[in-house]
């Protein structure tokens, strides 16, 4: 199978980190393009009106995101692998699974919950390898060990 197209989400986190490189070793050996996916969750703005606070939210959200993004980016370069960035706001679970459709492979980190906190916040990265329209990598962060 060749994975030309790749998407990479990514919030910037060592969790995240570690599936970034993961994807820049597979870009190298299918000479693939990685796109960098950073996605504003817009569930934190529901039903509240747009003040002072939720935009300071707002623009922290986006700066985190760019830097994210940047992260990526970066390596890209070192590494020598073709890099987009895609900066989207909206819903992680539901962004991620529009795009799967258009790429050949997703590679995305976990952060290895276990017990009731998967059970509240349940996993992103479950969710799309369950429903995700093109196969999904999920890679295990040192960090997640570390807990």
């Amino acid at each position: 199978m060749v994975f030309d197209k790749i998407l990479v989400p990514t919030d910037g986190s060592e969790y995240t980190k570690a599936a970034v490189r993961k994807a820049m070793d597979l870009a190298k050996l299918s000479s693939g393009k990685i796109t960098a996916l950073y996605v504003m969750d817009q569930t934190i703005f529901t039903n509240v009106p747009m003040d002072t606070a939720v935009m300071n939210v707002y623009r922290t959200l986006e700066k985190e995101g760019k830097n994210a993004l940047q992260f990526v980016e970066e390596l890209g370069k070192e590494t020598g692998v073709s890099v987009e960035i895609k900066l989207a706001e909206g819903i992680p679970i539901k962004v991620i699974l529009e795009l799967s459709k258009e790429y050949d492979v997703i590679v995305m980190g976990t952060l290895g919950r276990t017990g009731m906190s998967k059970l509240l916040m349940g996993s992103v990265a479950e969710r799309v390898v369950r429903a995700s329209r093109c196969p999904v990598m999920v890679v295990r962060s040192p960090e997640a060990d570390k807990q």
